[in-house]
Parts: C-alpha cells; sequence; structure tokens
C-alpha cells in the first residue's frame, strides 16, 4: 500500500465552509508545522468555549472526554457531538449538529478565521498539491463560482468523486478542471468512528491515474510551473 501525505484545512467564506485539500505536502517543513499547530490550537480553543456552552445550556459533558475521543487528532465538533451521543444527550451526531453545534445552533462557537486562498497559498508553501474538496457539499455554498480566483491563487485540482455528488455535479465538475486544467481527485471522506460521510474506505471508484496526476503537478509544481495558468495537456487528468 502505498501512502502519499496530506491534509485538510477548514477555511471559511461568509457563512459557508469550505475545505481545501493538500496532498504530498512537505509535512515536515518547520513553517507549515507551525501553522498546522497555531490552527490546532484555535481548534482546542474552541471546542472548549463549545464544551463550556453546552455546560450552560443545561448539556453537560466532560472535556477530557472530548480529548479522549479525539485521540491525539485535531480536536472538532465531531468529537463533541460523539461526547453528547455517549452522555445520552442527543440520539446521534446529526442531532448534536442540530440541536446544538450546527452554525445556528446554541452551542456554536466560530473558528479562527482563514480564507480557501490562504489556505491554498499555506499548501503551496510547504510544496504541495492545492486541491478544492467536495464542491458539492451542501454547506461550501456556491464555492465553485471561486474556482478561477482560487485558480489565481494557486488551486491545482478539484474533488469530483464524491459520495454526495451527482452524476450531473461529477460532470460539471469535470467540465471545469478541463476549462482550468485541474487534476481531477476523489474519495470517501471517511474520518472513521461515524465521522463525515461514514461510508466504507475503498467504496468511491477514482480512476488510479489520478496519483500520476497528482505526481506530475506537484514536480511541475516544484518546478515553478502551474501556479495561476494551465498546465500542458500531458500533465491534466479529465475522465
Amino acid at each position: 500500500m502505498e501512502v502519499l501525505p496530506g491534509v485538510e484545512i477548514n477555511t471559511d467564506v461568509g457563512p459557508y465552509e469550505v475545505h481545501v485539500l493538500g496532498y504530498l505536502v512537505d509535512y515536515i517543513q518547520p513553517a507549515f508545522q507551525a501553522f498546522l499547530q497555531r490552527m490546532r490550537d484555535g481548534r482546542v480553543a474552541r471546542a472548549k468555549a463549545m464544551v463550556q456552552r453546552l455546560v450552560e445550556l443545561g448539556v453537560p459533558i466532560a472535556w477530557e472526554r472530548v480529548r479522549a475521543l479525539a485521540a491525539g487528532a485535531a480536536v472538532g465538533r465531531p468529537h463533541i457531538a460523539r461526547a453528547l451521543v455517549e452522555a445520552r444527550r442527543v440520539g446521534t451526531s446529526q442531532e448534536a449538529f442540530e440541536r446544538y453545534l450546527g452554525r445556528a445552533a446554541p452551542a456554536y462557537v466560530p473558528r479562527p478565521k482563514l480564507t480557501p486562498e490562504e489556505a491554498v497559498e499555506q499548501i503551496l508553501a510547504a510544496r504541495g498539491v492545492p486541491v478544492l474538496a467536495h464542491p458539492g457539499w451542501p454547506s461550501s455554498g456556491p464555492v465553485i463560482e471561486r474556482v478561477p480566483q482560487l485558480v489565481e491563487h494557486g488551486l491545482a485540482g478539484i474533488e469530483v468523486y464524491y459520495p454526495d455528488h451527482t452524476p450531473a455535479m461529477m460532470e460539471a465538475y469535470l467540465a471545469i478542471a478541463r476549462r482550468y486544467a485541474l487534476v481531477v481527485t476523489g474519495g470517501t471522506d471517511y474520518h472513521g468512528g461515524g465521522m463525515a460521510t461514514r461510508i466504507p474506505l475503498g467504496s468511491v471508484p477514482v480512476p488510479p491515474e489520478t496519483v500520476t496526476a497528482l505526481r506530475r503537478r506537484w514536480e511541475a509544481l516544484q518546478m515553478g510551473a502551474g501556479r495561476g495558468r494551465p498546465v500542458p495537456a500531458v500533465e491534466r487528468h479529465v475522465q
């Protein structure tokens, strides 16, 4: 099994949440690790504030349990939701988001603001390939309209093959990939523990040539190509 290093960065565009993927990043780069640590610290402070709001709402859970559920990973709302389920305050994680943790819910606390463009630039600085994640995700809003602007900042790919994307969506995203010479990627968004899409690993077909396309784009980026302009057709992969 070949494992490619990667990262998923959450960003905000107005009321919407946009995720940016970074493939083949130099994850041990000190500057990138410092950036990730700032993001993790912000997530911890935010999660603690949400737990405190739940206490004030009469729905107490233990912060220590939330950290334990994160198991060393970056703590987030899904871990709070699981703690609420364990404490029998709600029946499901979805209910936890609807009643307490969603953007319009009473225990919601905004995270430190980061734009998709800033995430793209951080990934490029870490010598990675920045890819727009699941543009059809409802919480991302009309992010697809932002693609030209993201391309100008160095966006290199778009996630097309995704559980929530309909055939019509995939065709539309493939057309955008062709227009802007973006690498096409895909995946299940499986985070484990009933989080994210909650479907098994390997259940979304992704052309194996995607890995080759990612490597070619990575090589082009290392040579200074591909930022804000089309790359040669040989580096494109659209099926």
